[in-house]
């Protein structure tokens, strides 16, 4: 009998189904490996081909980039023949970059170059014109010549941005593919190489599981069943199995006792009196996770999956009592956000070093979170830095407030109190406990306060208060108040939690108040070693601005310093470091400044005898003893010591490692000053410092300034200077104006680094207040020189002072023509204060004053100099030196009317 088609379609597939179910395991996992692999090869194919893709369209811009910006480039389309020099650079370019093309042509589309020189001359095919604005163009067209390509055009501007010529580069199509095709070999051989293995272990896998099965007699499987239906009945978890119709199969024991089920339960679960919502959710068969719902007075919590058997599908479903562990978990949950909030506080509070900042951080962390309002209030001493006293006067300000609402009716910030809100009664207020009110609306104490405000806080709603005293090292600094108007009363639990977060927020309030006595030490100390310098002074109209860093004193420092000869040094400088430290350093700078400056140093020499002193300090300081790691080092200060001459108009300057200053003109502009650049102090090795010399006539002025003025986060150190050229120059001439726009310009409202700002405007003396004469080599010179200087002293109308004056003109006179060299010069200033006389020669010989024996002929010259002259010294020069005094024009040092031996007689020649 001849089979039918079906029958023989049936056999086949009865003999191709696996007879076990580990073959049918091994069949599914064949299969399922045998699809993943070839969809990942198609998906590594596909990507494949999407990269080389995207490699042409990089190729080809990049390449189209660097041809149009290429040097001559531009030069050869506006010559008179792109073609002869564009074609041989295309084609070398084509060449070494691997491209199909590179062709260049004009903005209306006549080729200057192509890899076919027939078709030189053409016109392009293609659309170009987007790539006359200025942005490069890419696409893929299809080219007569070469096909389907990848095109990208690059337009080549000119100085006003309009195009000379474009740049079009192209990689066809069929590389792209070639590029995929030979990485196909590869794909599919790691594809196969992929089911090879995959095959191989599911072979394994499966025969794996046949050994673990087929040894099972029914004696077993029925012991087996018994057991699972034991585990079933015995497990502290319900368990309902319910078919696709919505009819229950199965319930054990639990889920009976939880759904309130009687032992023959069955039938439809819609019908068992369950809760409509959960009845519907076991027959909807719907995926459900920990779904927790209300039966009587359990909470159960309902886990559901979708199952499918060889004849049959439905869901099963796993009940969970949860009434117990959800207020376990309620309390662990509160705990957790708890620790949370500490963390944060941890964070958050404390990250800046100011008190008022500080209680801000901790009310803004504890709401809402914690209260509905905070509020803090400190001690008057702690926001000044200084400790409270235990026992005075418990007097404190308001200085933080936060809440979920601004329209609250409680005190607000900078309101003086002088109790805690919850601490009413006579010294309650030092205590170490936190103050729990649960009710404010029962407490009668705290209503005594303020009874109107406090019934506006009850009207308001703000039930439940917890005052805690903000105390760090045995100290008390205040107190912070916590209030609940929509959360639920505050309990002892909360009691606790508030205290540990004010100890936490008082180790940082306590750390901000004794910074800010730091800061406050060290400003003041700052601020008492810089200079009073006035606005006006005679050789200079002077403004001045320090303002310390936000963060701690940096060591910045100024100085102006009157030198001889009407002369007057400006200087400024930066330590390294901060805090007390760096004032300290600072001072030792600025007092070794003034006593080089003492000895009429040039700039350049006066900074060489600072860095080997700060080079020497270093040394004494990391070679000491055991204390020698706590005293900073000197090395890497900076100055700038410049002196200006207002006789001369000049100004001389050098700097060692310091920002060079700006000189303003009379008309107002300002620009830096180009100066030779040294190494900062104590680091130049020995190398000596160079100086720079620039006129600084009549109305100029001088600005000197550390870096912290232009320089921060932000901004670089040349755009600040040009942020403060410019701001000076909108400000005009008056230095004050011009120190005030400044910093309105430049310095922020929390500068990170210490700002000093110098501006001094340039003043010369009259040139009729000036009188000078040659010196000849001849003894008999003095006196035609001393009656020169009587006469210019009767035109000036100093009289009073022509005696000093000439006795000091002869004997220096004297000195200069007897042991000093050619050329020399007398030279009289008639300043508003002072008269300076001074005696330059080519000697670089100075005199000494001494007391000469009653025996001896000479060596009371610069004894009777020293006796008429307020002051006197010796300046030394490139080439020889000069000698000068000073006369005070206020008062008078010795009578005129004295001789010399009589003045003379009123000092013995034996002390």
């Amino acid at each position: 009998m001849r089979s039918t088609p079906r029958q023989l379609a049936s056999g086949l597939r009865h003999r191709l189904k696996p007879a076990s179910v580990a073959g049918q395991v091994l069949t599914l996992q064949v299969l399922l490996v045998t699809v993943l692999v070839l969809a990942a090869t198609a998906a590594d194919f596909l990507q494949a081909r999407r990269d080389a893709t995207q490699d042409a369209y990089d190729r080809s811009l990049s390449v189209a980039e660097a041809f149009a910006h290429a040097p001559g480039t531009r030069a050869a389309m506006e010559s008179r023949d792109p073609s002869a020099l564009l074609q041989p650079s295309a084609e070398a370019t084509r060449r070494a970059a691997g491209v199909t093309y590179v062709v260049a042509f004009a903005p209306d589309g006549v080729r200057w170059s192509h890899p076919d020189p027939s078709l030189i001359g053409g016109r392009v095919s293609g659309e170009f014109a987007p790539a006359l604005g200025g942005e490069p163009f890419q696409e893929i067209f299809d080219s007569t010549l070469f096909g389907r390509a990848v095109d990208t055009t690059v337009a080549v501007l000119d100085d006003r941005g309009d195009p000379v010529g474009l740049v079009s580069v192209g990689i066809t199509v069929r590389k792209v593919e070639g590029a995929v095709m030979r990485q196909l070999p590869l794909l599919l051989g790691a594809a196969a190489m992929a089911l090879a293995l995959a095959v191989a272990g599911s072979t394994l896998v499966t025969r794996r599981l046949r050994h673990q099965t087929h040894g099972l007699g029914p004696a077993e499987m029925t012991r087996m069943y018994e057991h699972h239906d034991a585990v079933l009945h015995a497990v502290r978890e319900g368990v309902v199995i319910v078919g696709d119709d919505g009819r229950l199969v199965l319930v054990n024991d639990e889920a009976r006792t939880l759904l309130a089920l009687p032992p023959d339960a069955g039938g439809d679960v819609r019908d068992l009196g369950l809760p409509a919502d959960l009845a519907a959710l076991l027959a909807s068969g719907a995926v459900a996770d920990d779904d927790v719902r209300l039966i009587g007075d359990r909470l159960v919590s309902v886990n559901q999956r979708p199952i499918e058997t060889a004849g049959s599908s439905g869901s099963v479903a796993t009940l969970r009592d949860t009434t117990e562990l959800r207020a376990v978990s309620a309390r662990a949950d509160a705990a957790r956000g708890r620790l949370s909030l500490l963390y944060d506080a941890g964070v958050h509070i404390g990250t800046t070093l100011d008190v008022t900042r500080t209680a801000e951080e901790l009310a803004a962390v504890a709401v809402p979170r914690f209260a509905d309002f905070v509020t803090v209030e400190l001690l008057e001493p702690v926001l000044s830095g200084d400790e409270p006293e235990d026992g005075a006067e418990t007097r404190m300000l308001r200085v933080a407030s936060a809440g979920v609402r601004d329209d609250h009716p409680l005190y607000p910030v900078g309101t003086e109190l002088t109790s805690m809100p919850g601490r009413p009664e006579s010294g309650g207020f030092g205590r170490e406990a936190a103050a729990l009110l649960p009710d404010l609306a029962a407490s009668d104490v705290w209503f005594a306060q303020d009874p109107e405000r406090a019934g506006r806080v009850v009207a308001y709603g703000i039930h439940s208060l917890v005052s805690v005293p903000l105390r760090a090292r045995g100290i008390l600094l205040g107190c912070a108040d916590f209030w609940r108007k929509d959360k639920e009363r505050f309990g002892a639990e909360d009691v606790a939690f508030a205290e540990e977060l004010a100890t936490r927020a008082a180790l940082s309030i306590d750390n901000a108040r004794r910074y800010t006595r730091e800061h406050a030490v060290a400003v003041a100390l700052q601020r008492s070693l810089l200079p009073r310098a006035p606005r006006r002074r005679t050789a200079l109209d002077l403004a001045h601005r320090y303002i310390p860093s936000a963060t701690g004193v940096r060591g910045d420092w100024f100085d102006v310093i009157p030198l001889s000869g009407a002369r007057v040094a400006l200087v400024v400088g930066d330590v390294v470091g901060h805090g007390l430290h760096a004032v300290a350093t600072m001072g030792r700078l600025r007092t070794a400044v003034r006593n080089f400056s003492a000895l009429d140093l040039a700039p350049d020499e006066l900074l060489a005898h600072l860095d080997e002193l700060v080079a020497r300090t270093d040394e004494e300081t990391t070679g000491g003893d055991g204390d020698a790691e706590e005293r900073p080092l000197l090395t890497g200060a900076t100055c700038l010591y410049a002196v200006y001459d207002r006789v001369a108009g000049v100004c001389t300057l050098a700097a060692a490692g310091h920002p060079a200053p700006l000189v303003m003109t009379p008309d107002g502009t300002a620009e830096q000053v180009e100066m030779p650049v040294s190494p900062p102090l104590g680091a130049s090795g020995g190398l000596p410092f160079e100086t720079a010399t620039l006129p600084a006539p009549e109305g100029s002025g001088l600005v000197l300034f550390t870096d912290g003025l232009v320089e921060d986060r932000t901004r670089s150190l040349d755009t600040g200077v040009v942020l403060l050229a410019d701001a000076l120059t909108r400000a005009g001439r008056d230095p004050e104006e011009g120190c005030r726009a400044a910093v309105e310009r430049l310095v922020p409202a929390r500068p990170a680094d210490d700002v000093t700002l110098l501006i001094a405007r340039t003043r010369l003396v009259d040139r009729d207040r000036v009188a000078e004469w040659d010196i000849p080599d001849d003894p008999a010179a003095v006196g035609p020189l001393r009656r020169e200087a009587a006469r210019r002293l009767a035109a000036w109308r100093l009289e009073g002072l022509s005696y000093g004056t000439e006795l000091i003109v002869s004997e220096l006179v004297t000195n200069a023509i007897r042991y000093g060299k050619q050329p020399a010069r007398l030279r009289l200033i008639h300043e508003d204060a002072t008269l300076t006389c001074e005696v330059t020669d080519g000697s670089s010989t100075a005199p000494h004053l001494r007391r000469a024996a009653a025996g001896d002929e000479g060596g009371r010259g610069l004894f009777l100099v020293a006796q008429f002259a307020h002051r006197w010294g010796t300046r030394y020069l490139d080439r020889g030196k000069t000698i000068w005094t000073e006369q005070s024009l206020t008062t008078a040092t010795l009578r005129a009317d004295l001789s010399e031996d009589e003045l003379l007689d009123q000092w013995p020649d034996e002390l």
